[in-house]
Formats: C-alpha cells, sequence, structure tokens
C-alpha cells in the first residue's frame, strides 16, 4: 500500500528518503520508504538515538539515497513531547510532529490495527503531505523550550487542584459514614476545631485514614500556594493586562496565557475558534442538514476554562454587549439553550480577549477593576 502512495511521474525529488516513528515506552518503529519501493522496518530502543541514525544510514544504502539527500521524518504528538523533534531538527533532519487525532482512519465498522500498519500509513500520509496534500492531517507548530516550560506551573496547579477536591471528598465521605459534617471548607480552622471535638467520637482506624487525608490535603495546599506566589512574583505582561478585566482573576490568565495567547500567532477569529476546538461541525449531505456541536479538537485546558469564564463574565460583566448578546438569545430560554448559548459566549469571549490582547480593544462596555475601584 505504501509504494503506491506516490508514482514516480508525480514526483519531483526522486532522492529524498521518508521515515516515521511509532513510539512506545520500550521500543519505537521506524519505517522508511520512498515513492518506489516497499518499505523497510526497524525496531529499535525508545530514545536510542544512536539507533536511529544507523537504522537511518542502512535505510539509505538500501534505497540506494545519498547521504547528502534529505530525509523526512514525522511522528504523532504523545508523552515524548517535543525533544525529539528538537534533536531531529539539530542533525538535520526534517521532521513534523501531527495531531493524532487529525489523521484520517477507515470508516469500516471494524478495521486492523498495528504498529506497523500504523507505521504504514504515517509513511503515506508524510509522502503525501511533501507532494503538496497539506490537509491529510494538522502539523502542530513547535513552542520554543521556554514556551514550553512557562505552561508547566498552570498545568501543575490543574492537577494539584483536582487532587485538592479528591481529599476533601474523600474526608467528607469517611464523615457522613457516621453522621458527621463538618463547618466549612475541610482544613479549615473552624473545620479543625471541629473535628477535634468529633474524633473521639469516630473508630480509630477511621481516624488515622481521615488523619491521613488530612495531611496529604495540607500538602496539596502548600504546594498550590507556592505555584501561585511564583506566578504572582513571575507574572506576565499578558497576564496582567488580562487580569486587568473584571471576572479574569490570576489563575485563568495564566492558563490562558499559558496555553493560548502567550506563543501562538492567530490571524483571524476563526483560528482562535479552531484552536479551542469551538467551531461548528455541520453534516449535510442529500435532505440530511444537522448541526453536530463543537468539534472539540483544540486545547481541552483552554476550552473549559473558556466556558467556565463565560459564566463568570456574565456575572461580573452584566452591562458588556456580550452580556447582553447572551440575555437576548439564550437567557430566557431552557436549560439546555442555556447550556448551548454559554459555549457560543466562551467563543465570542475568547476572540473579544484576543483582540484586546492583540490590539488593546476593550470589549464592548466591559469595565476594568481599576475603573471599578476608582
Amino acid at each position: 500500500m505504501t509504494q503506491q502512495a506516490l508514482r514516480p511521474e508525480h514526483t519531483s525529488d526522486e532522492t529524498a528518503l521518508y521515515m516515521s516513528f511509532e513510539l512506545a515506552n520500550k521500543r519505537w518503529k521506524l519505517t522508511f520508504g520512498d515513492h518506489r519501493r516497499g518499505p523497510s522496518r526497524f525496531t529499535i530502543a525508545a530514545g536510542d538515538t544512536e539507533a536511529f541514525l544507523r537504522c537511518a544510514a542502512t535505510a539509505r544504502a538500501r534505497f540506494g539515497v545519498a547521504p547528502s539527500a534529505p530525509l523526512y521524518t514525522c511522528y504523532e504528538a504523545g508523552r515524548d513531547g517535543w525533544w525529539l523533534h528538537r534533536w531531529l531538527t539539530e542533525h538535520g533532519i526534517h521532521n513534523i510532529v501531527v495531531d493524532a487525532s487529525s489523521i484520517e482512519v477507515s470508516r469500516r465498522r471494524r478495521r486492523a490495527k498495528s504498529d506497523r500498519i500504523d507505521g504504514d500509513k504515517l509513511l503515506e500520509r508524510l509522502m503525501r503531505y511533501h507532494y503538496g496534500e497539506k490537509k491529510v492531517w494538522a502539523v502542530l507548530r513547535e513552542p520554543t523550550p521556554e514556551q514550553e516550560d512557562a505552561r508547566r506551573p498552570s498545568r501543575e496547579l490543574l492537577r494539584l487542584t483536582r487532587e485538592q477536591t479528591q481529599h476533601t471528598n474523600r474526608i467528607g465521605s469517611l464523615l457522613v459514614l457516621h453522621n458527621l459534617r463538618g463547618p466549612g471548607r475541610v482544613g479549615s480552622r473552624a473545620w479543625n476545631a471541629w473535628w477535634a471535638q468529633q474524633r473521639a467520637g469516630v473508630p480509630p482506624k477511621l481516624q488515622q485514614e481521615i488523619d491521613r487525608e488530612l495531611a496529604r490535603l495540607a500538602l496539596v495546599r502548600q504546594h498550590i500556594r507556592a505555584i501561585e506566589a511564583q506566578q504572582r512574583r513571575e507574572q506576565n505582561p499578558l497576564v496582567r493586562q488580562l487580569c486587568a478585566l473584571r471576572a479574569i482573576a490570576q489563575r485563568g490568565a495564566s492558563v490562558l496565557v499559558a496555553e493560548l495567547f502567550g506563543w501562538r500567532h492567530f490571524a483571524n477569529r476563526r483560528q482562535v475558534g479552531a484552536c479551542l476546538g469551538m467551531t461548528p461541525t455541520p453534516y449535510s449531505s442529500g435532505d440530511s442538514d444537522i448541526e453536530q456541536g463543537i468539534s472539540k479538537t483544540g486545547n481541552k485546558r483552554s476550552r473549559t476554562l473558556m466556558v467556565e469564564l463565560a459564566w463568570r463574565w456574565l456575572r461580573l460583566q452584566p452591562h458588556s454587549e456580550l452580556t447582553a448578546w447572551f440575555n437576548r438569545r439564550f437567557a430566557h430560554g431552557s436549560k439546555r439553550m442555556r447550556r448551548i448559548g454559554i459555549v457560543a459566549l466562551a467563543r465570542r469571549l475568547a476572540i473579544a480577549l484576543w483582540r484586546f490582547l492583540e490590539h488593546g480593544e476593550i470589549p464592548a462596555g466591559a469595565s476594568l477593576k481599576q475603573a471599578s475601584a476608582a
């Protein structure tokens, strides 16, 4: 199948070599090929770059490709991140990282899947891509090492927040076993004083389990405070600009800058919506004309945050045009219509924030924190 993807009469460069990676935790599958012969496959230990160079030299000899001829490679974005892409680029190899969800698959009910099949399909699409079929998949834009590292605090903070919720829910569930419901937030001063009075009535093993949960909860909250303090000390100018708007706080602004606005460059509002996965997906065929909802193919962290910010925007920016638009269209509808409307508002809000950061255009009718304080 791979050798038939491109024929010699349709090509202009017969000296290039192509290769796809299938990256796994222990083994990497390498599939080399050109447009004339069948693929050549190798298996190496994961992360063994020297073995990769040896396989590349062997493949060049098998295919009769000169050492100076270009080598085009690709792999799906995953746990290996960008280090491999940067290493390949440093060694003069033309690599691209593709979005795995953008790769077309068979529409049959059942399809065969293996590392060998996946490697062959990636190789076929790589050759199609380099010979002009740019929409065969979505190629990801590489962040700089500094931009990639800047995303770590916000992502760690998200994981810690989820872990904090898990501990508080677990403690509450354990206490309900004995009809105990503490006041306020778990771990607060009022709650700790209440727990000191109630613990005597709880079986000893359950006391120990709750104490261990409380210790882990305290450690998580300590880490959260440390990250938030670091973000305040090292605040990005774009974060400060976003925080000037009411309804946007430090944590949300940091996530938006790190994941969306800090290093990505958008040419228009459609690209903003596509990056968030908030573009419509119509199904129109024959007499069928159905809207399937948003695509959900973009940055999940930013998309989830934008929906939360949209609800917050309605409450804290009641005089803005975005809020007025939502109230006209969806506020008096059913619960389902309000949920649909809040996603539409989130998309409009993301575009408004992009214009605010790019051109300084304050969303119409929105108020700034400085103005509200005055």
